[in-house]
């Protein structure tokens, strides 16, 4: 392949990778999605493809919902252990950013959300929310008609309505949110914790890292808060499992404020926090080394604010 056609595929790979990512909801998968559709490319009659960015969005829309499709990657997420992959802030992975919809669609509530539809729903409501699509092109691209597109669009976004909250948190607002959640964390005082709750507030976690573990939930405020309340008492234990004494820093992850716990510039965990008006409505907690990897790298690569707590 000559250097001007990979050139061509090189500068679509970004945005056919964020179209994966919000597909699939993990980077990995993501990243090995946009790298069959290279070699798709390499093996293409160039010369019929009249338009290389649409070409290459139909082959990535399809080799995403054929592995939505298959076996292996339902059964992963049937059996309650599949968490989205979280992204840093400015991960190019999370792709455009202008408007609201394209914001939320890549917080952790919606990606968690999307798994209830059908793959053709989440292609379509991606394609149409994210991208901006209309739905003669979701039409071509899925081999639907434009009003079946049309149907799955208003049933995605019924579906999703409840998970819909701006991401709109800047890395100045983020700290303020979780200093006030690792200040109160680190109280030991749960009531300060339930404080900073909505009514309703839930939390999920992925067991500490153990992909083979079902996914813990915290079905109330008051569970969500003991949980944390006990998860920031440190102990000689935890620093064993930890492989030492992580930092806390605050940051901005897929749209929403989290708490990274990090160690000789590893990610060991995140903890994402949803906001609802001003106050805290979920908690996600990420601490599998397989979902952490991407979002790893990209912190390697920054400068960091001073973390909220120094040693843990």
């Amino acid at each position: 392949m000559d250097t001007a056609t990979v050139a061509r595929f090189e500068a679509s790979r970004n945005r056919l990778a964020s179209l994966a990512y919000r597909l699939l909801g993990s980077a990995a998968d993501a990243e090995d999605t946009v790298q069959d559709a290279f070699l798709r490319w390499q093996a293409a009659d160039r010369e019929y493809v009249e338009v290389p960015e649409a070409w290459l969005t139909k082959i990535v829309t399809n080799l995403a919902i054929d592995r939505l499709r298959s076996a292996k990657v339902r059964r992963e997420r049937a059996v309650g252990t599949w968490m989205p992959e979280p992204l840093l802030d400015r991960d190019p992975m999370l792709g455009p950013a202008d408007t609201v919809e394209q914001r939320e669609s890549v917080t952790l509530a919606v990606l968690t959300l999307m798994e209830r539809l059908s793959p053709v729903e989440r292609a379509v409501y991606v394609l149409r929310e994210a991208f901006a699509y209309n739905h003669a092109e979701i039409a071509e691209i899925l081999g639907i008609t434009e009003s079946a597109s049309q149907q799955h669009a208003h049933r995605a976004r019924r579906r999703i309505a409840a998970a819909r909250n701006a991401a709109d948190t800047d890395p100045a607002s983020a700290r303020r949110i979780v200093e006030a959640f690792v200040d109160a964390a680190a109280s030991g005082r749960t009531e300060r914790l339930v404080a900073l709750l909505t009514d309703d507030a839930t939390g999920i976690s992925d067991g500490a890292g153990g992909l083979a573990a079902r996914l813990i939930r915290y079905s109330t405020p008051q569970r969500l808060a003991e949980a944390v309340r006990a998860g920031f008492k440190p102990s000689a234990a935890k620093r064993r499992f930890a492989g030492g004494s992580p930092s806390i820093h605050a940051a901005v992850v897929n749209g929403c404020p989290a708490m990274l716990f990090t160690l000789d510039d590893r990610v060991l965990g995140v903890a994402i926090l949803e906001i609802r008006g001003d106050k805290i409505a979920g908690m996600r907690s990420i601490a599998a080394p397989a979902r952490l990897r991407r979002i790893t790298a990209e912190w390697q690569r920054r400068e960091h604010d001073p973390p909220l707590i120094e040693s843990w």
